[in-house]
């Protein structure tokens, strides 16, 4: 298996994952209403740091290591449809949903079309 071509979404990608996982470290007001409006355990708040810090550091691998980053696109494609069904589930039909759950599925297939396939 060849590098990702192009890498650049691959990238983009893996700076998103990091800014999410910092800001997830104390959710931030947007962040912190997102998993209350999805009732999302509070005590299980402090695990999506390192789930998205470990989805960071597996894109980057993956430049490197190209099996990697296809495991790891494909984890976070996972993971936003399921972030979809808990948003249809708590019906938060909000930004939450279009912008963030739905909006991050997209870059995530894309940038597992354009740089992995």
């Amino acid at each position: 298996m060849s590098l990702p071509d192009p890498v650049w979404p691959v990238l983009v990608l893996a700076l998103i994952q990091l800014g999410d996982g910092l800001l997830c470290f104390k959710p931030v007001g947007f962040i912190a209403r997102c998993f209350q409006d999805v009732n999302f355990p509070r005590n299980l708040w402090w695990v999506m740091t390192p789930i998205k810090l470990a989805a960071a550091a597996g894109l980057i691998a993956g430049i490197w290591i190209p099996w990697l980053g296809v495991v790891t696109c494909g984890a976070l494609i996972l993971y936003f449809v399921l972030a979809i069904v808990f948003h249809v589930r708590a019906r938060d039909f909000g930004r939450n949903l279009f912008m963030n759950a739905i909006g991050m599925l997209l870059i995530c297939i894309f940038t597992m079309v354009v740089s992995f396939l």
